[in-house]
């Protein structure tokens, strides 16, 4: 089934050094942008992460320190690759928790106010999971009726993912075609921040999802506890998680004003 798409959206994976968000770094990106008119855009870059890449992630997706010797760092890159995205949708599979999380980190290293707050994020992963508890593998062969060769390339990954969003909508009648529809159901737990520190109560208002202050409103703990904010600040958290968190802060202050 033909997307019911209004503006681009970018389906995107990563290959990365590992899984921490907050440190590890992007040694492959692959974008498949597809506009509304149906045409299709690929884009894919290797990414010298300026990091030794470990062995046990080779081990997944097969690329070496020598392969990204002579790449571009992601700095290099990092305008191009955000003009591609900056008028899209996202989609991937597992992205709500990891790529976009990931990629948000390396954008905001490089000075590049990246927020998800007017597009939509679709994580087939979760519509899959929610449907039929599946890897990406298994996902390609039900949905598709196809093996999956070369799995763990970014571009197969990414080219793989779009089929699947396809086929699942024309498998299951009461999906949406709706970009807006798509991202709600299948996102897990609306969160105000990606990697999950800071969530949203039944009303609506930004709570702390961890640590002393679970639970509690943020602008309470901030006006409060003024030295939490700063401790977050300088802690290894996401830079986004503390993008979030100084935006809090700055509307708090001027509701004050």
């Amino acid at each position: 089934m033909k997307l019911n798409i209004s503006r681009p959206i970018c389906f995107f994976d990563l290959e990365t050094t590992g899984i921490n968000v907050a440190k590890d770094r992007i040694v492959e990106i692959s974008i498949l942008k597809v506009f509304p008119d149906g045409r299709e855009e690929e884009y894919t870059q290797r990414i010298n992460p300026t990091v030794p890449i470990p062995a046990e992630t080779t081990a997944v997706h097969g690329i070496t320190d020598a392969d990204i010797t002579d790449a571009p760092t992601f700095a290099e890159k990092a305008n191009e690759i955000h003009n591609l995205i900056k008028d899209a949708d996202l989609a991937g599979f597992n992205s709500n928790r990891f790529d976009i999380p990931l990629l948000a980190e390396e954008l905001l290293r490089c000075g590049i106010d990246f927020d998800m707050k007017n597009r939509n994020a679709i994580d087939v992963q979760n519509i899959f999971h929610k449907m039929e508890q599946r890897t990406l593998v298994a996902a390609y062969k039900f949905y598709c009726d196809e093996d999956l060769t070369n799995a763990h390339s970014a571009a197969a990954d990414t080219k793989a993912t779009y089929e699947i969003l396809k086929s699942q909508l024309d498998r299951y009648y009461d999906l949406d075609n709706d970009m807006k529809s798509l991202a709600d159901f299948s996102t897990r737990k609306k969160l105000a921040d990606f990697a999950g520190f800071i969530g949203y109560n039944d009303n609506g208002s930004e709570i702390f999802a961890f640590g002393k202050h679970k639970g509690k409103l943020v602008e309470t703990v901030l006006e409060q506890e003024p030295g939490y904010y700063g401790w977050i600040q300088n802690a290894d958290f996401p830079l986004y998680t503390k993008k979030v968190l100084t935006a809090i802060k700055l509307r708090k202050l001027n509701t004050k004003l």
